[in-house]
């Protein structure tokens, strides 16, 4: 196992319907990702909105890229730019 971050991550929470369908649409792409549950992270929870300035979620971590919501054209555009499908 590498020491690199993964090069996927959604920060979302169990009761937010959007974050459900990302980890789902990631999973049917076979693209591995770290999830990070802000309600039991939630430090994590808020450097990401403090990097970001966004305090909704769900927020997607692709490579250097942030991606608010559930943005399936911006996901699959960061996906190959990220040669991760």
């Amino acid at each position: 196992m590498s020491d690199q971050p993964a090069a996927v991550t959604v920060y979302g929470a169990e009761w937010c319907p959007p974050c459900h369908t990302a980890k789902a649409y990631l999973k049917s792409r076979k693209v591995d990702y770290e999830y990070v549950n802000i309600d039991e992270e939630r430090e994590k929870g808020r450097m990401v909105s403090e990097k970001t300035g966004w305090t909704a979620i769900p927020i997607i971590r692709i490579g250097e890229e942030y991606i608010l919501g559930f943005d399936r054209p911006k996901i699959d555009a960061a996906l190959q730019q990220n040669k991760l499908i």
